[in-house]
């Protein structure tokens, strides 16, 4: 059985989504950031990524991390496209075209969005920065993100999903990069095919149980 360590506040919300449209039956470890914590080496402080217990399984101490048997995987986006290769189903690869596709968009995902993006999360919650220096960081950001933005809106005219006419594994990894941009919601207004499918991948039940799990958890 899939073991998946990890928090809801981190990239873990990636193979969590997968997990929870699949079906796929795993046991959660909630593992959480060593820098959350004011001493992570407390004898009462929970399970974290300082823990020799967990950096025996990542000695990155990085979430998430996935075992499967004899595998261990430390990667998000190597987590979520191997959830959903073994679970099968609609999700998965039915080619080799396709699963070479799958992780072509996985590649877009986390070269070209997820550091602009992250960017406009960090600079959009950060409370010790004033509004000026905050919106500045972010329009730079958004800059960043026209291109990659342009490219994913272009190829999903006419399309509801990123690929083979289905929900797949591409759409929750993009998502999941694209999503940290949402503190800057003029940005998706230039972008209505990308703002249209994120409102689709977030309305899925799937989705929205991840989330729930997110929101559960101490920020």
């Amino acid at each position: 059985m899939i073991t998946l360590h990890g928090c809801y506040r981190s990239r873990a919300t990636r193979p969590l989504w997968a997990l929870f449209e699949t079906g796929l039956e795993f046991a959660h470890v909630p593992v959480i950031q060593a820098y959350r914590l004011p001493d992570p080496a407390a004898p009462d402080a929970p399970v974290n990524t300082a823990s020799p217990a967990f950096l025996r399984v990542n000695p990155m101490g990085q979430i998430p991390a996935l075992v499967d048997g004899d595998l261990v995987l430390t990667e998000s986006l190597a987590i979520t496209l191997h959830i959903v290769r073994r679970a099968g189903g609609p999700l998965a690869p039915a080619s080799d075209a396709e699963c070479a596709l799958m992780e072509q968009w996985a590649l877009f995902a986390i070269a070209a969005v997820e550091g602009p993006a992250l960017e406009i999360a960090y600079a959009a919650a950060d409370k010790d920065i004033n509004g000026t220096e905050g919106q500045a960081i972010i329009n730079v950001s958004a800059e960043k993100l026209r291109r990659p933005l342009a490219r994913l809106d272009s190829h999903l005219q006419g399309r509801e999903w990123l690929m083979a006419d289905r929900f797949t594994a591409a759409d929750i990894v993009v998502e999941e990069c694209v999503r940290y941009a949402q503190g800057h919601p003029a940005l998706f207004d230039e972008f209505p095919a990308v703002k249209a499918w994120v409102a689709r991948c977030q309305a899925r039940p799937a989705f929205q149980k991840m989330w729930a799990g997110r929101l559960a958890e101490p920020a």
